[in-house]
């Protein structure tokens, strides 16, 4: 054998190996990537009686363009809704779509992302909403221009999320850059009302904070939880904090969400979905297969959190196999 044909088989041989190192990830019952593709920053939430993902489209900047979601009857069996919005739709958005988050209410659903990935108050883009009558969209632009558009407190209009508190009053928690603010949204959407002092963006963030706030409250008690690391590292991971009010204070009380060597790496920006009427929770986000060094490679998954007997999130073990299927129960 001449050193070309030895050449071609051994880049045979790698490309083969790389194939039986993804293929294993989706055999027998693992279901980790939750589907196929590169997706990331998930937002998990339950419509009616179907789970939903709602990711960002992980591509180069450029190609972000658009977004698909996912919706599945038992967290295991995903249909995939393409292109439930796009640039087309949403005229000043030109690139960088990204984290989606998405409430429903008076029976329309609200899509908040943010575009453009700005670097400073002259830049268009920032957060913007689409609208759409089922959640599969397709979502038009709700406002005709980004919902924020500018810089508070440091914090880069990025990576929203939209929390509802016990009173029913909506905010939008939200940041890059290492600053996280909450804002108290309008009851139409269609931008802000003062606090009592006043101000508009109050800023909550904690220690450790980079990006990807998300927030749920149990037994009374709100938890906080963010990002940290870079993004296209190993070392993303996610921690979280405890207070009596989503205004905080946050003190940091650990990271719940991290690499495993043997499994992926660079693992965080999620969500979580809780089971209607159970205290059962599961922990929606992306990471990166072994072995890849492209940033924008990461997949979405889904695994099972647990809290202790004191209310703190157990550390959450990555897996391979995922969940089992998990119908939602009917007149919860």
């Amino acid at each position: 054998m001449n050193s070309g044909k030895i050449y071609l088989s051994v880049i045979v041989c790698i490309f083969m190996c790389i194939n039986s190192i993804h293929a294993q990830k989706r055999t027998g019952n693992n279901h980790n990537p939750v589907f196929e593709g590169w997706y990331a920053d998930p937002e998990g939430i339950i419509f009616d009686d179907k789970y939903w993902i709602y990711p960002t489209y992980s591509a180069p900047y450029n190609e972000q363009v658009f977004m698909d979601a996912f919706s599945s009857p038992d967290l295991v069996t995903w249909t995939k809704h393409k292109r439930i919005i796009d640039t087309a739709a949403v005229k000043w958005a030109k690139r960088a779509m990204w984290a989606p988050a998405i409430v429903k209410k008076d029976d329309h659903y609200f899509l908040f992302f943010a575009a453009n990935d700005i670097q400073n108050d002259n830049e268009k883009g920032g957060i913007g909403i689409g609208i759409a009558k089922q959640p599969e969209g397709p979502y038009k632009d709700y406002l005709g221009k980004p919902l924020l558009d500018k810089f508070h407190n440091g914090a880069q209009p990025i990576d929203q999320f939209i929390f509802q508190d016990k009173d029913g009053q909506y905010y939008m928690i939200y940041g890059g850059w290492r600053h996280c603010n909450i804002v108290k949204l309008k009851d139409d959407f269609t931008g802000f009302i003062p606090f009592e002092d006043g101000t508009v963006f109050k800023e909550i963030t904690p220690e450790g904070y980079v990006e990807g706030p998300f927030m749920f409250i149990r037994n009374g008690k709100y938890y906080f939880m963010w990002s940290e690391g870079g993004w296209t590292g190993p070392n993303y991971s996610v921690a979280y904090a405890i207070a009596d009010s989503p205004f905080g204070p946050f003190k940091r009380i650990g990271k719940i969400l991290k690499q495993d060597a043997n499994i992926a790496t660079g693992a965080g920006h999620h969500s979580v979905i809780k089971i209607p009427g159970e205290d059962e929770y599961y922990i929606v986000y992306h990471r990166r297969p072994l072995g890849e060094t492209d940033g924008n490679h990461r997949e979405t998954c889904i695994d099972r959190m647990y809290f202790d007997k004191n209310g703190f999130i157990k550390p959450v073990k990555i897996t391979f196999e995922g969940v089992n299927a998990r119908t939602i129960k009917q007149n919860f």
